[in-house]
């Protein structure tokens, strides 16, 4: 597994050893820092469904990250997940109580066979259901994303459905691991 940062078109790598995870920490804590956004203006939306193994590492890490207390809004946990069916209606709901909120957007990807167990935090929004070629509105002004799966010929979603649990897990863990450290906030089990 392999953290990387990518701001623009430079991108850092790491091992995931806890002093790179501190690093990616450090990383979320200075955006959130340079935003000069209050706790309660920032927001992890946690997007994906809790019917398909690989959709699911949004609301696993949306769920994990409500149990740690995080001081921050969380919006798509496994009890009531964001996905393509309420996303549009969830972000009206954003732009109704905040201002300008910072947005953190959390999600699975899938992409290359070597770089799966991978999570990538990024500028700009994330274009959810890209790989499905679903057109959802883009969202966040950073997103974390972990590889849970590659593409091959055969049709995506089948990707999706054979996604191994123990791969969203662990990336879902590393993702929390990253945020909770970024927040000071220790609390709960992994």
């Amino acid at each position: 597994m392999i953290l990387i940062y990518k701001k623009k078109e430079q991108i850092n790598s790491v091992e995931p050893k806890g002093e790179e995870i501190k690093n990616l920490a450090l990383k979320v804590k200075e955006i959130i820092q340079s935003s000069g956004c209050q706790n309660e203006d920032v927001i992890f939306l946690c997007i994906g469904s809790d019917r398909s193994v690989g959709d699911s590492l949004g609301p696993l890490v949306g769920t994990m990250l409500k149990e740690h207390t995080v001081p921050y809004r969380v919006y798509g946990t496994l009890e009531n997940p964001v996905h393509a069916f309420n996303l549009e209606d969830t972000l009206k709901e954003i732009k109704k109580q905040f201002k300008k909120p910072l947005i953190f957007s959390v999600d699975a990807c899938l992409g290359d066979q070597n770089q799966v167990g991978y999570v990538f935090l990024k500028d700009g929004p994330l274009v959810p259901g890209k790989a499905l070629k679903k057109v959802l509105p883009e969202v966040g002004d950073y997103h974390i994303t972990g590889m849970v799966n590659y593409i091959d010929p055969l049709p995506t979603m089948q990707f999706l459905n054979d996604t191994r649990l123990y791969t969203v897990m662990n990336l879902a863990k590393t993702i929390v691991k990253i945020i909770t450290q970024a927040t000071g906030e220790t609390t709960g089990t992994y």
